[in-house]
């Protein structure tokens, strides 16, 4: 204690006498009792804060603010690393945290084990249950001896549950492992329904878990082992889920589950399928592991040899750094890594920026922007949601907003995420949020020039590259990619996303799309411009592009670019759109339509019109009660909206069942059907259809083959569309700055 008293008093004296306020430095050999200088470094990121804080007991920031160097090493955290209101810098005086220039600084929320620890499997009963390769390559190490002992555990999580930090995860340089499941790659095809089960959706919350015949007779040799858990789309391609297995009886070929699924479990559709996991019976390839919880022994077949190999296993539930009302921060060129819940939280604050930083291997989502909601009502739900607001945690966040829709989530203002990579996480990538939807105030948050990928390794349907809600949020410059589910997820308005390059994702989910937004007309406002959609769906599966579902209004697609589209319901497919504005694209090689419009309410929603329109009606909640489109501001903002909730015909039909003025207009389409627009439902399908062309040619594309769709000056597309404004492709995606090198 006196050692660290006359440490901050020496730093104190040396940043008023010398000027040295601007630095502070951290190392992995530092000492916490030392001044923070450079020939004096600290030795953990707590150290350099409470140095910060304490100088500014009694000092204004200094010009220019501080800059805490961190030096190359691991860091690793077994409590998250907090900043508040207490670490602020001001306008003109940031505080930085930053890797020193050209070092590798990793903060983790995990621990490493070093490979001389793994041994070879000696135990009979276990090598009986490997197969004879796996016998010889996989190996054991004992985490209680390494004072290992808290495993977490495997949670029911998926689509309107609440998202849960993993349980212990294994990575060997810096890539996650597969918990040992079967199949290796692809699905287990669910057979015969016996039953159901119950149906939260419905209210049927009797708890029963579903049982059903199972197609692949390896189930014979799970019969009667413990925790062995099934995770898919047990209903819906949109909604997933993970459960815990009841019993397998290998006598009727049976399975049964020991909780419900959302929807109840079917069977004869494509998507209707599921991987066994955690079955130590199953490791049988590189990179699959196996955790006895009860002897603590960890069983792993690594991918590669061990010598100077890195493996890492995950501890910290919490966050591993947050920013909670803390303004005026940087965080840059640092990784982040390794834990079982969010890698980077912020709440409240304003102006914090996160650069040049790695973000990956974490339980849940990357970098995580508001609060998030814990569930208070009991049962896995929809509609009967209940919960309340919670810090540092995700929750049933998609459960909360879906009920609650003008939520403040307390994500604060002016916040940027800049040219970051965030990958392999478990529910997400980023989620961006701010500003007030009620209120109509813009949160000026953004995510820009990152790279995020890989990004559903626990979670799926829900949790996209990018989710944002709030209002007057950015998402640009950035390439999302490589997901069988949903590249950006949209709640909130006024959002601009422009410039962003997004490509295969909705590679095996249905009714899905590379970005959507639905069921709530009061978001309005959002522009999509100047994107490139490519190698993007699943023919085989219901695949849109522009996904504005149930209700959606007021949406300007303009000057995007799409071509290799999978998608069998168009570039843009609504249900009883509003205001939705498909303007000046390239469509190129469409396998069906580009627009869709459906009636929605008039085809297979059918008779949906009172629980939707109603006095206590989805949408009329939404739009009366979480908003008013009635008054200020929504009553001047959004004049288009005063007749939604309107009768037709003695209130059994409503202006907001029939699509209103939605156009294509301007669109070039290369190739595809003949007629690039789809009116499904009749005359309640309306869009104005005007001055598109559509060509089978090469339409003057500077190089068609190597996929280079700048327009040549002289391309006839201009004469043919009079006013059509070429489209700045070699903008879309990635850009070098001082953060991103390559």
């Amino acid at each position: 204690m006196k050692l660290n008293i006359i440490a901050i008093i020496y730093c104190t004296f040396c940043w008023v006498i010398y000027g040295c306020a601007q630095d502070i430095y951290v190392t992995a050999n530092g000492n916490n009792a030392n001044s923070g200088t450079k020939e004096n470094p600290v030795a953990t990121l707590e150290a350099a804060r409470n140095l910060i804080r304490q100088y500014k007991v009694t000092n204004d920031m200094p010009k220019g603010g501080i800059t805490v160097w961190i030096g190359k090493g691991q860091y690793d955290q077994d409590k998250p690393f907090i900043l508040n209101e207490n670490d602020s810098g001001d306008p003109d005086s940031p505080i930085v945290w930053r890797a020193l220039p050209e070092e590798q600084v990793r903060i983790t929320g995990g621990k490493s084990i070093a490979p001389e620890n793994f041994k070879k499997v000696t135990n009979r009963s276990v090598l009986k249950r490997l197969t004879k390769k796996a016998a010889k390559n996989v190996l054991q190490v004992n985490l209680k001896e390494l004072g290992i002992y808290d495993y977490g555990e495997i949670t029911q999580y998926g689509h309107a549950m609440s998202v849960t930090p993993s349980q212990l995860e294994v990575f060997f340089n810096s890539e996650a492992m597969t918990l040992a499941r079967y199949p290796n790659e692809g699905y287990i095809k669910i057979g015969k329904v016996i039953d159901k089960g119950s149906v939260p959706r419905t209210g049927d919350y009797s708890d029963r878990g579903g049982t059903f015949q199972y197609t692949d007779p390896r189930h014979d040799k799970w019969a009667g082992q413990k925790n062995v858990w099934f995770q898919g789309s047990f209903m819906y391609g949109y909604a997933d889920d993970n459960i815990l297995v009841e019993s397998i009886d290998v006598k009727k070929k049976e399975v049964k589950l020991s909780k419900p699924s959302l929807y109840g479990v079917g069977s004869g559709r494509d998507f209707r399928h599921y991987v066994a996991y955690n079955i130590l019976d199953e490791l049988d390839s590189p990179g699959e592991w196996y955790l006895d919880h009860e002897s603590g022994l960890l069983y792993f077949w690594p991918p590669s040899g061990m010598n100077d190999s890195y493996i890492m296993v995950s501890i910290l539930e919490d966050p591993i750094i947050s920013l909670e009302g803390a303004s005026y921060v940087t965080l840059r060129d640092l990784t982040i890594e390794v834990g079982r819940g969010i890698g980077v939280y912020i709440e409240r604050g304003s102006t914090n920026l996160i650069a040049g930083c790695t973000v990956r291997n974490v339980g849940t989502s990357g970098i995580f922007m508001g609060q998030g909601a814990k569930q208070t009502f009991p049962h896995v739900t929809h509609d009967d949601y209940e919960g309340v607001p919670i810090s540092r945690q995700i929750g049933n966040l998609q459960g909360h907003i879906y009920k609650y829709t003008h939520w403040d989530r307390k994500a604060g203002s002016n916040h940027g995420i800049l040219s970051c990579d965030v990958y392999n996480t478990g529910s997400g990538g980023i989620y961006l949020s701010g500003g007030n939807k009620r209120k109509l105030i813009p949160g000026n948050n953004y995510v820009e020039n990152c790279k995020v990928h890989n990004y559903n390794r626990r979670n799926k349907f829900l949790w996209s590259g990018i989710n944002i809600d709030g209002c007057g949020n950015r998402i640009s410059h950035c390439e999302i990619f490589n997901s069988e589910w949903q590249g950006i997820y949209v709640h909130g308005n006024e959002h601009l996303f422009e410039y962003n390059n997004i490509h295969h994702v909705t590679l095996n989910s249905d009714d899905t799309s590379p970005w959507y937004i639905g069921r709530d007309p009061s978001d309005r406002g959002n522009i999509i411009r100047y994107n490139y959609f490519h190698h993007i769906g699943n023919p085989d599966r219901m695949n849109m592009g522009i996904y504005c579902d149930d209700s959606s209004t007021d949406v300007l697609v303009f000057g995007n670019v799409f071509y290799k589209m999978n998608t069998n319901h168009g570039a843009l497919f609504t249900n009883s759109g509003w205001d939705l504005r498909f303007k000046n694209n390239i469509v190129i090689e469409p396998i069906k339509y580009t627009v869709e419009i459906s009636a929605h309410y008039y085809t297979w929603y059918s008779g949906g019109g009172p629980s939707m329109f109603g006095e206590n009606g989805l949408l009329r909640r939404r739009l009366l009660e979480n908003v008013n489109i009635y008054q200020s501001p929504y009553s001047e903002r959004y004049p288009a909206l005063h007749k939604y909730l309107n009768p037709i015909i003695d209130g059994e039909e409503w202006e907001g069942m029939r699509a209103r003025r939605n156009v294509m207009a301007n669109n070039l389409i290369v190739g595809g059907p003949e007629d690039p627009l789809h009116l499904v439902g009749g005359e309640h399908a309306q869009c104005t259809y005007v001055n598109n062309y559509r060509t089978d040619e090469d339409p003057g594309f500077e190089d068609y083959k190597k996929e280079n769709f700048n327009l040549r000056p002289d391309s006839k597309v201009f004469e043919r569309i009079p006013g059509f404004k070429a489209l700045p492709f070699d903008q879309m995606g990635l850009y070098l700055d001082q953060y991103r090198k390559k």
